[in-house]
């Protein structure tokens, strides 16, 4: 079996391929025959060494996949906690689920780690309700995409923001009700502005230090931050009489480190409240490009310099 092994090398990153053993499935896990994986910023995070995959996990780079399963064919979703990016992964059983019926294998790639985030952070952390107004930051990330139509399909008003004007029409397409580029504009001004003061129940953060504070300018009483990310840093300043003023919650989150049985009841959730609006049309994978194996150094660095709107994904094979 080959998989993807990615440095850094002055800058820019350097992508091989090695061999290894085919992956021996463990009690409670399947064998799935990958057709694409997914490319995310953790990726980089552990190509750079600050985010190693959580004890006894796979070291090989990769979070999520589409692919078959080795015994019966079947087309698959698969949330990893490491072991995507190859041609094989033995993956938790409690983590796999059946691909769209419609939508190509390759472009189901794009749907665990992304839509999964998305859903445990907005449903499951931010206990989003219907007729909620949602903030997401970096709304044209694969993640910030997914959680857009996520919180559209729920019933939420939707406001998201970018650092690109050329990516504010992603959002738009997605169903952001408002969207922000804050390399020119002030985002908790223009949602005053918009909606008035207190407007916002649920944000989503992966920015982090500078948009933490602004976060809880705008939030409603009993709202909530939840931050899944540190982009622009993980230190900041936080005015905890407004905190309490509000009686806000801030909440940290990840996935990844989560254990099997808690992601098992994830997936659980997600494959009856979310999944069914892949067939139905509701939801749709938002894919920035797909790289052959040959050249997935250019779709992490792609990833690295921010060019992505939607999804980068690396083609294995084609079914």
């Amino acid at each position: 079996m080959h998989y993807l092994r990615v440095v850094e090398e002055q800058g820019r990153y350097v992508a091989s391929l090695s061999e290894a053993g085919l992956p021996t499935p463990a009690r409670g896990e399947v064998l799935i025959r990958v057709t694409a994986s997914g490319v995310n910023r953790a990726d980089l995070s552990q190509i750079a060494g600050r985010y190693p995959p959580p004890p006894g996990e796979s070291e090989i780079l990769g979070l999520e996949v589409s692919g078959t399963l080795d015994e019966t064919g079947e087309p698959v979703c698969a949330l990893l906690a490491g072991g995507g990016h190859a041609e094989c992964v033995a993956a938790p059983a409690g983590q796999v689920f059946p691909a769209p019926a419609g939508l190509d294998l390759v472009t189901a790639a794009g749907i665990p780690e992304t839509f999964l985030t998305a859903f445990v952070n907005l449903i499951v952390e931010g206990g989003l309700q219907r007729e909620a107004t949602v903030l997401v930051h970096a709304g044209a990330s694969g993640v910030g995409l997914a959680a857009i139509q996520i919180a559209k399909l729920s019933g939420a008003r939707v406001v998201a923001t970018t650092r690109s004007a050329d990516k504010l029409k992603a959002i738009e397409a997605a169903g952001g009700d408002l969207a922000i580029d804050t390399a020119h504009r002030d985002f908790v001004a223009e949602i005053e502005k918009c909606w008035g003061r207190d407007a916002v129940d649920v944000v989503l953060d992966p920015v982090g230090a500078s948009t933490v504070a602004g976060d809880l300018q705008v939030l409603k009483t009993a709202g909530r931050i939840v931050i899944l990310s540190t982009m622009s840093g993980s230190e900041t300043s936080l005015d905890l009489a407004l905190l309490m003023k509000k009686r806000a919650r801030i909440v940290g989150s990840t996935l990844r480190a989560r254990s099997r049985a808690e992601k098992a009841a994830i997936v659980s959730r997600f494959k009856g409240e979310i999944l069914p609006g892949f067939t139905s049309g509701a939801l749709r994978v938002v894919v920035d490009a797909v790289f052959p194996v040959a050249r997935a150094a250019d779709a992490f660095q792609r990833m690295r310099e921010n060019r992505n709107v939607g999804k980068i994904l690396i083609a294995w094979r084609r079914d």
